[in-house]
């Protein structure tokens, strides 16, 4: 155990600059004496944090009640410690292994050779099951992957683990006891080639790595999430104003659920919302530009969370028309009468249009379109007003349009006190777009580039300016409310999808472009929604999602979509099959393109060798 447990030994960095290895800290197992560093656990921890964020080769993994560990050695490129620990006897083998040569050679852990970091590397999963150890790990992970930022926090959670370690396998009478059994020369047993070469040792579970010696596990690390943001310190803690919300407004704050980790991008969102608020220029739009699946929606809402506000959206589609955003003029009754002979036909003109609202009303006025506008605006204007202006902008147009048609709207939703027993009146509708600008919520528009009009949204630049206003057939003048957020969230990899007008981009105060999580991210996303409870078969399949959208993405296969739901689709139904081979065909491959070559291609290139098929065996 002295082997194992060496003091004198330097310290690795950052621990190097210390003046003392000792830690006034002491683990639950210790007995209030103070925590000594010792290099054996600093190396094996940190070797288990180089292979979970991949930075450095190894790795670690459980087959039942043994562990295995794949150690990468500083004495050549080629030279790995092997080693196998069997937590219910606490034997220990191990072997120097050259990956060029495939030549073993004896381990042996004294003062003069090997420190022990690859044995205790072997025994971490085993120590990760006491909560106390794994806490500290966590937060010591956290200040390896982000560069030791608080050397403080660092020694602390090194010193609670090396205690913690020491305890645990010292002493045999602590409740969590890890037995190791040691030799005292420090001479262990060797791994064989045979053995190797045979699978004897092969993991079937990876804690963290790519094993390369063991078994050929594939580059599917599983990593802890490099930023996490508690709920708890996100959810309505970015508010704008304060504000007091009707017990309706407060039914439509977005509740988010456990599983959903919070993206860096919405928690920016927010900051940039809260920071400017007062200012001359505060940032109120958003845009989320990304593939199907990366959580776009989800983060608006996100946002509306942290915020503390009312979410709404507006889902566009290829008809969509700037009257949409505003609202609609519906007839109470079929009656009654304006006491203006022509407006009465223009009524019935529109009833057999389908009705009194924005886009009707247009056409029966033969007003300019869109592409009109855009093509064309100083004509347009011209044409609208009388006047000449040859900086006139599509917005321009748009804006005069708009008034024109609000006011023939007006003129026919009245009716003629004289006619007034006739009982004709119009009701006019308005929009979540509309009212959450109005009440200071915050209001998602959903895939803006599937209108075919690609100027539709300009019409909208006027509300989408701080100050911006509208006026409603009503006669109400809508102002937008300091607090009104709207984030626009778009796919351009869609089919039919455009570009965005870069008069409205220019509006957007952030442009985020959100992608697929990182790996680990996604694991821990979908085993939270689904239930998994295998880690190792979800990050293989996150690594076979991922795959399959680069595939595409190289190859122009744009007829189709890969992403998270996919991904938490196949996880469901493997879990219902049986069979993840199966379920992958209908889930994942069956969505990333409808022809049959291409999906034949993802199944040989991709699929299979990660995931085979079963092998039917027909009895004779």
């Amino acid at each position: 155990m002295k082997n194992l447990f060496n003091y004198s030994r330097s310290l690795p960095e950052p621990f190097d600059t210390l003046a003392n290895k000792k830690v006034k800290v002491s683990s639950k197992y210790g007995d209030g004496t103070e925590a000594t560093l010792c290099t054996t656990v600093i190396k094996a921890v940190q070797a288990v944090c180089c292979c979970m964020n991949g930075s450095k080769e190894g790795a670690v993994g459980v087959i039942d009640h043994r562990t295995v560990a794949e150690y990468k050695s500083a004495m050549g490129p080629d030279a790995y410690h092997l080693v196998v620990y069997d937590s219910n006897s606490g034997s220990v083998m191990a072997s120097v292994y050259d990956k060029n040569t495939e030549v073993l050679e004896t381990y042996t852990l004294n003062n003069s050779e090997r420190d022990g970091a690859a044995v205790m590397m072997a025994i971490i999963p085993v120590l990760l099951q006491d909560q106390e150890f794994k806490d500290y790990f966590d937060e010591y992970y956290d200040q390896f992957i982000n560069g030791h930022p608080d050397m403080g926090v660092t020694t602390m959670s090194m010193a609670y683990l090396c205690d913690n370690a020491y305890r645990r396998i010292k002493d045999d009478s602590c409740a969590a006891h890890v037995k190791v059994e040691l030799d005292r020369s420090g001479n262990l047993m060797r791994v064989s080639q045979a053995q190797i070469d045979s699978g004897s040792f092969m993991p079937n579970e990876v804690v963290a790595g790519e094993f390369t010696i063991f078994a050929k596990t594939g580059p599917a690390t599983i990593k802890k999430a490099s930023t996490f943001v508690e709920h708890s310190d996100f959810v309505g803690k970015y508010e704008l104003h304060e504000r007091t919300l009707s017990p309706a407004e407060r039914q439509l704050v977005p509740v988010l659920p456990e599983w959903y980790i919070i993206p860096e991008e919405v928690v920016d969102i927010c900051k940039h919302a809260q920071v400017t608020t007062g200012k001359p220029m505060q940032m109120r739009n958003f845009l989320l530009r990304g593939p199907a699946g990366t959580g776009k929606t989800m983060g608006a809402k996100a946002v509306a969370a942290g915020l503390g506000l009312p979410y709404m959206k507006y889902t566009c589609s290829a008809g969509t028309e700037i009257f949409d955003f505003i609202g609609q003029i519906f007839p109470d009754s079929e009656t009654g009468s304006t006491g203006n002979a022509q407006l009465d036909l223009e009524r019935e003109q529109l009833k057999a249009m389908g009705g009194i609202n924005y886009a009707n009303v247009s056409k029966l006025m033969k007003l300019p379109d869109l592409d009109d506008m855009d093509y064309d605006p100083s004509g347009v204007y011209h044409a609208l007003t009388g006047v000449e202006n040859t900086a006139a902008t599509s917005q321009d147009c748009m804006g005069i349009v708009l008034d024109m048609v609000t006011e023939k709207v007006r003129a026919l939703s009245k009716t003629d006190p004289e006619h007034k027993s006739s009982g004709q009146s119009f009701s006019y509708v308005e929009t979540d777009f509309l009212k959450a600008l109005k009440n200071g919520y915050v209001v998602e528009i959903q895939e803006p580039t599937t209108i075919v009009q690609p100027g539709v949204l300009v019409g909208l630049n006027s509300l989408l300016e701080q100050t911006g206003s509208i006026t409603l057939p009503t006669g109400e003048i809508i102002n937008r409310h300091p607090d009104a957020v709207v984030v626009v969230t778009t796919n351009i990899s869609y089919e039919g999808c455009r570009g965005i007008n870069q008069s409205v981009l220019d509006r957007m105060s952030l442009v985020k472009d959100i992608e697929l999580p990182a790996p680990e991210i996604m694991v821990q996303r979908v085993m939270s929604v689904t239930g998994a409870t295998d880690e190792y078969k979800v990050s293989q399949m996150v690594q076979v999602v991922n795959d399959m959208a680069d595939y595409c993405r190289k190859n122009s296969i744009t007829d189709g979509s890969v992403g998270m739901r996919s991904l938490i689709d196949w996880v469901v139904s493997s879990e219902i099959t049986g069979d993840v081979y199966q379920s992958a065909l209908c889930t994942v491959v069956s969505k990333a393109t409808s022809d049959g070559l291409d999906r034949e291609a993802l199944v040989q290139t991709i699929l299979n060798p990660i995931f085979p098929p079963r092998r039917i065996r027909v009895s004779a």
